[in-house]
């Protein structure tokens, strides 16, 4: 079960970033153009924080389950020494639960704003600082806190 969680949470990342991505990239344009918050765009908004917190639930589960991180709070005070082990079990599940938060937030304040220049400005402000949490404490190949491949296999 770990092992399938810990692909599924890996694939599903990249829906997250796009969904992420194209949602800001929308909110980008509809604010600087003046355009109308259209059902398209509050569809976007609303499937990115359906997204996001799917792999939220992925993710806590696998939190549950993994052994780095059953290592990491059995054997806190040494493994706080080790970067990858404070990476998991501490740093990689407060950045993103934080991130989750901000898009939640964004997300709602949105949703009830008046003006459709409000909801664009509201989406773009919020998702982009979700999007910087996530991307800065994904464990990317190059990432100096911790490196994983970009696509995990079985």
């Amino acid at each position: 079960m770990y092992s399938t969680l810990l692909v599924l949470h890996s694939l599903t990342r990249w829906f997250v970033l796009a969904f992420l991505l194209y949602s800001i990239y929308r909110a980008f344009i509809g604010f600087t153009q003046n355009k109308t918050f259209s059902k398209t765009d509050n569809a976007f908004r609303h499937w990115t924080a359906t997204v996001a917190h799917i792999q939220l639930m992925i993710g806590i589960i696998l939190y549950t389950r993994s052994p780095i991180v059953m290592h990491f709070w059995s054997n806190s005070k040494t493994a706080l020494q080790n970067l990858d082990l404070t990476f998991y079990g501490l740093l990689h599940i407060v950045f993103m639960l934080t991130a989750i938060v901000v898009l939640t937030i964004g997300s709602a304040l949105a949703k009830r704003k008046l003006t459709d220049k409000e909801k664009y400005k509201t989406m773009l402000v919020w998702f982009s600082i979700a999007l910087i949490i996530i991307f800065i404490v994904i464990p990317w190949p190059f990432s100096p806190l911790s490196s994983r491949p970009n696509f995990r296999t079985f």
